[in-house]
């Protein structure tokens, strides 16, 4: 059943990322190679095509003919006058063999060998679907070793199908999480296998996949965490494993030696391309380490993991199970032997009462790497639950995935740019997997519980889908910029009506059937003006109000509104813009606020050019209550059009009043 569940999964990952959205045919921004994953690439054209790592010249060239995204390739300009890489070179190394065949091909195909034509964006993307289905694969290894094969269908079928994995191992797979999720998939069996086998192929693997890890993100180098206490689940185990850190000291050496060598690649770069040895390329974001943003990171509706994942939050229940395992037998000494023996692994040890739990004690122990898959496939995961398996995997899933967590929500970007939920969540899915099958055990264990839990997952893999689809050919999601009211008006539905986007940038909306008693209490065409005005081109009679980029703030227009009215307030104007402005924190803001003395007491506003298609002329409106509870001595309108280069024009600014 493990082997079908895969396969299913692989098919719909192959599906979306080639049938239903092939984003190496798609242009400029929504490109494979664009945004953050052309920063990452950038090392590879600019050393191996262009020999530019230092100035990029080739840039200003490469980026109008592709508009990959940002100047650059998000890259900075060091005090030492050279451009640095925002990002680390890891993924780069990464995509080097991708990258190359499409570079060999690339000219006899009759493209052109530029590092951004069709063949390296399809190149980049194959790769990467590549990678996510051998990564999947090694996690159903691994957790076969741990659950019965049902429980490992039913886990691999509810992280691919109810989960964002789906977005970052299909359509936009050229992220680093997809890559990382592989990596640590691969981790994990190393290092079940090096305790198997201390060997010093094993160790050299594993430095390999730390360094490789700490590459790509430096963030990742809490992966050493896994090798360093994997099967540690007793105070009896942790001693255990410091003599085995003290008898194979070579071996660890060894993974230490080759994962410092990876890293040091960043150094050398650096040192090359500025002479410092240590830069730090993400300039003004950072940390928080003292506030994270932990309710955001988990509940908002602009990125929140459990929010757009929420088939995760039956991982996040399946931690109690380990941890009620751990607290079970955690302080027996035994378990992990007995669960890999059951398994289908099979011990040489010169101390035949040796626990491994202590694995560690001994330097002769061998594993015959045979594997008896008829056993573990008949192997009933009640039984692998009673033989402590919880107490020899709870610690290091407990500690990496709160530690990644922690981490993700310290980040001063929580969101992380345009995610479809917390993409950075996604790489740390390998070991959030365990407390997921955790769970489905536990499930299984009850019928009453099954018929539970069955309708709950099929809504939360139909409510994946529905965002996966909505994140590109629904468009109902918007990346960045999700507000709990909009979400919610939005939520299950295929189509939208226009003005539910003011719901991105406002919380309130007049939801009455009619307005009652409605009253104009301002009214303003700007033929009187003489600020701010033009005539050329105005939208109606001989004046305008225009904006542009030298003219960002409008003269500000006071509404006679008085405090202790009861009712709303609705704004309307038209407007005009030459070119539509498509960055939203560059849209035309309409803004109404009412002040107290010089304190804003309520402010709303709404993005006008969320409401435009192109060059045409409308009539704008948003609702705001008036505060009844909050004293306030004026109202005010004004328009703020921020570093746009788009010219706009303003006219028949007005002002209602109205009760419900």
């Amino acid at each position: 059943m493990s082997r079908f569940a895969y396969w299913l999964s692989a098919a719909l990952i192959i599906a979306a990322a080639t049938l239903y959205y092939p984003k190496w045919q798609e242009p400029n921004v929504h490109a494979t190679i664009s945004w953050d994953v052309s920063g990452y690439y950038l090392y590879l054209p600019a050393a191996l095509i262009y020999k530019d790592i230092k100035h990029l010249k080739w840039w200003d060239e490469v980026g109008a003919k592709y508009n990959p995204g940002p100047g650059q390739g998000q890259a900075f300009q060091h005090p030492s006058g050279n451009y640095v890489m925002k990002y680390p070179m890891g993924q780069a190394l990464q995509f080097l063999p991708w990258f190359a065949a499409a570079h060999l091909l690339a000219e006899p195909l009759g493209y052109p060998a530029d590092g951004f034509s069709l063949p390296y964006q399809a190149a980049i993307s194959w790769g990467s679907l590549l990678v996510a289905l051998l990564g999947l694969w090694f996690l159903r290894r691994v957790l076969k070793i741990y659950f019965s094969d049902t429980v490992v269908a039913a886990t691999l079928i509810c992280l691919v199908f109810g989960t964002n994995y789906l977005e970052y191992a299909s359509i936009t797979g050229a992220m680093t999480h997809n890559w990382l999720f592989t990596l640590y998939t691969l981790l994990v069996f190393s290092t079940i296998r090096f305790y198997q086998n201390p060997s010093f192929g094993w160790a050299a693997t594993i430095g390999l996949l730390i360094g490789w890890a700490t590459l790509t993100r430096p963030t990742e180098i809490i992966s050493a965490l896994i090798p360093l206490l994997w099967g540690v689940g007793s105070w009896a185990a942790f001693r255990g494993r410091l003599s085995f850190l003290q008898n194979q000291f070579p071996k660890i050496a060894l993974a230490a030696f080759v994962a410092g060598g990876v890293i040091f690649l960043q150094l050398a770069y650096w040192k090359y391309a500025t002479g410092e040895w240590i830069v730090y390329s993400y300039q003004e974001q950072g940390f928080n380490w003292l506030r994270p943003h932990l309710s955001d990171v988990l509940f908002s509706a602009r990125a929140g993991w459990l929010v757009y994942s929420p088939m995760m939050a039956f991982a996040v229940a399946g931690m109690f199970f380990l941890w009620r395992d751990w607290r079970k037998t955690g302080w027996r000494e035994t378990g992990w032997r007995e669960t890999l023996s059951r398994a289908g692994y099979s011990f040489v040890s010169d101390e035949p009462s040796q626990r491994l739990g202590d694995i560690g004690h001994e330097t002769e122990s061998r594993a015959s790497q045979s594997r008896a898959s008829q056993s573990r496939a008949s192997q009933d995961s009640s039984h692998i639950h009673r033989d402590g398996t919880g107490a020899e995997v709870f610690l290091p899933v407990a500690i990496f995935c709160l530690s990644a967590l922690y981490i993700v929500a310290a980040w001063d970007i929580w969101w992380y740019g345009g995610s479809l939920g917390q993409r950075a969540m996604v790489q740390s899915y390998p070991l959030w997997a365990f407390p997921l099958a955790y769970f489905i055990r536990w499930v299984s264990e009850r019928s009453l519980r099954r018929w539970a839990f069955v309708p709950l997952a099929g809504m939360c893999i139909y409510l994946n889908l529905w965002w996966s689809h909505q994140a590109h050919r629904g468009e109902l999601f918007v990346s960045e910029q999700m507000t709990k009211r909009y979400m919610l008006k939005i939520l299950g539905r295929y189509e939208a009506e226009r003005d539910w986007l003011k719901l991105l940038d406002t919380k309130e909306e007049f939801k009455g059937p009619e307005r009652r008693n409605v009253r104009e209490v301002y009214f303003n065409n700007f033929e009187n003006d003489t600020t701010c005005v033009t005539g050329e081109a105005p939208i109606a009679g001989a004046k305008s109000l225009i904006m542009t980029r030298e003219t960002q703030f409008s003269p500000t227009y006071t509404l006679p509104v008085k405090a202790g009215e009861k009712g709303w307030l609705r704004a309307s104007v038209v407007f005009k813009c030459d070119s539509k402005e498509w960055n939203f924190w560059q849209m035309t803001q309409f803004v109404v606020r009412f002040y107290d003395g010089e304190k804003v007491v309520k402010e709303r506003m709404i993005r006008l050019q969320r409401h435009i298609d192109g060059s045409e002329t409308k009539q704008i409106f948003f609702d705001t209550k008036i505060p009844e509870e909050r004293f306030f001595d004026r109202a005010i309108v004004l328009f703020y059009h921020p570093e746009s280069p788009t010219t706009i024009r303003l006219d028949d600014l007005k002002a209602e009043t109205f009760e419900e």
